[in-house]
């Protein structure tokens, strides 16, 4: 069996339907029932409830699972949950565990989660466990956050400068993912994963104009006004905090390179912006609502 962690986020749910499509069962983890409705109606799929934080709550969601995937938010708490985790698949014998890590996980990172990450792909390592490291860039959908500004102003607006960033689609990544849970050979690798090109937010904002058929230009934001601009629409300041430090790594070129796992290891061409705007491009017009995770 295959569980999945995290099953009812953008990453997660993404990966349980693709697996249902396939035919694969899985076991679905979820901290809410309520909000897995949809999951819980697809084929070979099993929602059960769970908090990764409480391995006491796990003990009949680990039953008889060989593989897990693990993901979860990026708060405060991610490393004790994830840590967590390990701890409670360790013990209840589950042999492969997958993490879904960021693309630049370092210990001594100025940005917090990337150290979060690093800490649990260590403590994986260290379980005894076979691990595979998943370290995706950054998520195409991200870009819905602009759809509000896109819409109203036909403005992206982010602080990035002049920076290239190489974005993957999630659903390479949950093609990734389904490959490294159902196939062998896999153990103790560690994969970046990046789509085929890596984008200044001005190529992003002409990709999006031609995809949606309307002018969208890019506005570099200063990091404050940026800062600023998070919390005044409600986000909580250690997120906004985050976001300042990942931001000023982008804008090093820290996520800039284009890493061609995807093809030599697993056979395929990853999907390219132009593919993912215009899949969407009912979203960036405001026609359309974007997925929530």
């Amino acid at each position: 069996m295959i569980l999945v962690t995290g099953a009812t986020g953008l990453n997660g749910s993404e990966l349980v339907r693709r697996l249902s499509a396939k035919g694969i069962p899985s076991r679905a983890l979820v901290r809410n029932p309520a909000k897995a409705q949809t999951l819980a109606s697809l084929p070979n799929v099993e929602v059960v409830e769970g908090d990764m934080a409480r391995p006491d709550s796990l003990t009949a969601a680990l039953r008889g699972v060989e593989r897990a995937m693990l993901i979860s938010s990026s708060d405060p708490t991610m490393l004790e949950v994830q840590s967590s985790f390990i701890d409670a698949a360790r013990r209840a014998g589950v042999k492969h565990v997958v993490k879904l890590s960021g693309i630049i996980p370092e210990l001594d990172s100025p940005f917090r989660f990337a150290r979060m990450h690093a800490e649990v792909e260590k403590r994986l390592e260290a379980s005894g466990m076979a691990y595979t490291h998943l370290r995706a860039g950054e998520f195409m959908p991200s870009y819905f956050r602009q759809v509000p500004s896109i819409v109203a102003r036909g403005i992206l607006a982010l602080p990035m400068a002049d920076a290239r960033i190489a974005c993957i689609d999630i659903g390479d990544i949950a093609e990734v993912a389904i490959a490294v849970l159902t196939t062998a050979g896999h153990e103790g690798k560690i994969y970046p994963l990046t789509g085929p090109e890596a984008l200044t937010m001005a190529e992003v904002a002409e990709k999006l104009s031609a995809a949606t058929g309307k002018p969208i230009r890019y506005v570099d934001v200063p990091p404050n006004e940026a800062r600023q601009a998070r919390l005044a629409a409600g986000l909580p300041p250690y997120l906004a905090e985050g976001l300042d430090e990942l931001f000023a790594e982008r804008r090093k070129g820290k996520e800039s390179r284009v890493w061609p796992t995807i093809e030599e290891v697993f056979g395929w061409q990853p999907t390219s912006f132009d593919e993912f705007a215009k899949r969407n491009a009912a979203i960036f017009r405001g026609e359309q609502a974007a997925p929530r995770g």
